[in-house]
């Protein structure tokens, strides 16, 4: 194998991997299972997440990101072990170069420990970017050119938005409310409603299969099932869009209040780029219907969805990594 250069975009849900040349070549949940026992990995990914709530006393499935920074070093390091490896093979002449997607408000400590994790995982440099430059480079924005742009990267710890013009960071706020929090919020309302125990992994079907920014007249409704917490039967409800837009009506006004003092900050010349342009939306949570809509009436700027915004982080590590002279001031600048 040569010299390999791999783009991560480490999320608190998943973790994407890119190649330059190939595309992405891994998406699979941020989820590590482990034995109790012998204090083993067990399983790392699609495989951990199927083990998610559903493990016996000797095995625990759980992210190692929290809010999208590391809450668990050793085993952040053991997952990007297994990306890594499983990106360029066991058997390599050559250490990777990484490139590392990371959310605006990291700290330098938690900046220094991606670094750390990925070098002991096996890179042979590593770099990181911020989730907003990387997800404007990824939606095909120029953030070289002399004009604002807007971005607002909603993945499943952390929403970032910044302000981009000249290849820099204008202004910028990150907010550790995301798709986790919604997740949560749907759980909690369900319980609290309905006295009805459910896992995450229900919580985020419902918010995918069924769920709203906004109010909308024609419900759509899906039966879940959980624990009855009175009588600890199982016990099956039916939910519908409506009470979805209800149960995460906090966090989407936490969100708001983020874009909006970025808004706030934002130089008179700048705003006017930004008003004629729109925002854009990537991340996962942005796909969540009627966001953008929502987002558009609340600031009074128009919003929309980048294509593939799931892929737009992971895309742009891959093209910054690959035109890293380039690209090089902007990712000091965001240090």
């Amino acid at each position: 194998m040569f010299l390999k250069k791999i783009g991560i975009d480490l999320g608190t849900a998943n973790t994407l991997v890119y190649v330059p040349k190939k595309g992405i070549v891994i998406n699979e949940p941020t989820v590590v299972a482990i034995s109790i026992i012998d204090n083993r990995i067990l399983a790392v990914g699609a495989e951990a997440k199927e083990m998610l709530g559903r493990t016996p006393d000797t095995i625990v499935a759980h992210r190692p990101m929290k809010d999208g920074v590391i809450a668990d070093y050793r085993i952040t390091e053991a997952m990007l072990r297994y990306f890594i490896n499983k990106t360029v093979g066991n058997v390599r002449f050559f250490r990777p170069e990484v490139m590392i997607s990371v959310p605006g408000g990291i700290t330098s400590t938690e900046r220094r420990a991606v670094i750390d994790a990925a070098q002991a995982a096996g890179a042979k440099a590593a770099f990181v970017i911020k989730e907003t430059v990387a997800a404007a480079i990824g939606a095909g924005i120029d953030i070289s050119a002399a004009s604002g742009n807007m971005v607002i990267d909603m993945g499943g710890g952390t929403t970032d938005v910044a302000i981009l013009s000249l290849g820099g960071i204008v202004t910028q706020t990150s907010v550790r409310v995301a798709g986790n929090k919604m997740d949560q919020a749907i759980a909690d309302f369900i319980k609290k409603k309905y006295g009805l125990a459910v896992g995450d992994r229900t919580a985020e079907e419902i918010k995918i299969r069924i769920g709203s920014a906004m109010p909308v007249e024609k419900e759509l409704t899906m039966e879940i099932r959980g624990r009855d917490m009175l009588q600890g039967l199982p016990k099956t409800v039916t939910i519908s869009t409506n009470e979805v837009v209800e149960a995460i009506q906090e966090e989407l006004r936490e969100i708001i209040k983020a874009i909006r003092s970025v808004l706030q900050e934002t130089p008179p010349e700048l705003a006017a780029d930004i008003i004629d342009k729109g925002m854009v939306l990537t991340g996962g949570t942005a796909l969540l219907k009627n966001l953008d809509k929502l987002i558009g009436q609340s600031t009074g700027v128009p919003a929309y969805v980048a294509e593939d915004a799931i892929l737009c982080v992971v895309k742009g590590t891959g093209v910054a990594l690959d035109n890293l002279d380039s690209y090089k001031k902007s990712i000091l600048a965001s240090k």
